[in-house]
């Protein structure tokens, strides 16, 4: 039987989503974009803390759900929720380890029953491990993984914030493509699997290219990383004259050229700077006389100027303005123009629907809907 192409890749899929905070729901909004149903069970009195620490996080993750009021303390509340389960193919919850156990609702005993269930477990350093039971926050996941050691400014501290929760973001990346290549496998062995996704081992996981290059470099000490990772010749964000920021990347040796044809970056654009490897060696020097030639220029005046160039360069652009630029809004990339309108699943699919989810779920609003 050949599938209608406008229906939804994940169409049929049911989640049973006990998840909070960002990683997990992130996770299943994702789910829920591609076509699956999310059924969010929430614990009374207030459901999800971010309904309240932050509504915001809320509604950007959680649209397109349902919500379920639970208290899993309940023995007959328990057992609706286990009914429910039943009919579901993906279970996720981002507890420590041990609490699904004690509620009856671990991935054993729940796989014992439901063999073709796929159930995900979220959580900062796995189900196993010295640090199992530690609490923590994405700083924390980066700090065991090796990533804020790296961070900052050569001879300085780590940064304290990248801007986004990386560990965050990553580990529900990581479950979202295991999860799929779950229910892939599932489909030839007729069996599901418990998922053990730790924040802290996806961050450890991106961690593999550097940890490559450093080994073939012979960057044992962590200043000589930290100075070969953070400082690259014509690469970071320089101010311009008009207080804009512009991101230039020009690493390969070709682009390097073709920046040099743009800009008068004299003394270092001469032959004995045409390797990347010679211009590594005065990385410092090459960023600052770039830093001064982009200081007598206005942003959009350099941007333009190194796009003829073909030069690797992107104005740094602020939050509020994303929605409006062209690049963005000629793909369709959001929902609405308003400033800090919410981004739509970046990769065309046929059956995903822009903005089709509506908004996130008012608490407990799956006791009104149809059951499966």
């Amino acid at each position: 039987m050949t599938r209608d192409v406008a229906t939804p890749p994940l169409a049929g899929i049911v989640v049973v989503d006990f998840s909070e905070l960002l990683p997990g729901p992130f996770f299943t909004q994702n789910l829920a974009e591609l076509g699956a149903r999310v059924i969010k069970i929430e614990r009374p009195p207030h459901g999800d803390n971010v309904r309240r620490m932050g509504p915001g996080v809320f509604e950007a993750v959680n649209r397109g759900k349902q919500s379920l009021l639970v208290d899993l303390k309940d023995e007959a509340q328990r057992a609706e929720v286990r009914a429910l389960i039943a009919t579901a193919d993906v279970v996720v919850e981002s507890y420590r380890p041990g609490v699904m156990a004690r509620l009856g609702l671990d991935a054993d005993g729940l796989r014992a029953a439901f063999p073709r269930l796929v159930y995900v477990s979220l959580s900062g350093y796995g189900q196993q491990g010295p640090w199992a039971d530690l609490p923590g926050h994405d700083i924390n996941y980066l700090g065991a993984a090796g990533v804020l050691a790296v961070s900052g400014v050569p001879g300085g501290g780590p940064a304290q914030s990248f801007g986004l929760p990386v560990a965050d973001l990553c580990g529900a990346m990581y479950a979202l493509s295991s999860t799929l290549a779950a229910l892939l496998q599932r489909q030839h062995t007729g069996q599901g699997q418990h998922l053990d996704v730790a924040l802290a081992d996806c961050a450890l996981h991106w961690m593999n290219p550097r940890l490559g290059a450093w080994r073939s470099s012979g960057d044992a000490d962590l200043e000589a990383q930290r100075e070969a990772t953070l400082v690259k010749a014509a690469y970071g964000a320089f101010l311009c004259r008009d207080g804009k920021h512009l991101s230039v990347a020009a690493l390969e040796d070709h682009f390097w050229a073709r920046l040099c044809e743009a800009l008068d970056l004299s003394p270092y654009g001469d032959a004995a700077f045409r390797s990347h490897g010679a211009r590594k060696k005065v990385a410092p020097a090459i960023n600052a006389r770039l830093a001064e030639a982009l200081a007598a220029l206005d942003a959009d005046d350099a941007f333009a100027l190194l796009q003829r160039h073909d030069v690797p360069v992107a104005p740094v652009v602020e939050p509020a303005a994303l929605a409006t630029l062209p690049q963005f809004a000629q793909r369709g990339k959001f929902e609405g123009d308003a400033a800090l309108a919410l981004a739509r699943y970046p990769v065309p699919m046929a059956g995903v629907t822009p903005g089709g989810l509506g908004g996130a779920p008012r608490l407990d609003s799956a006791r009104a809907a149809e059951r499966p």
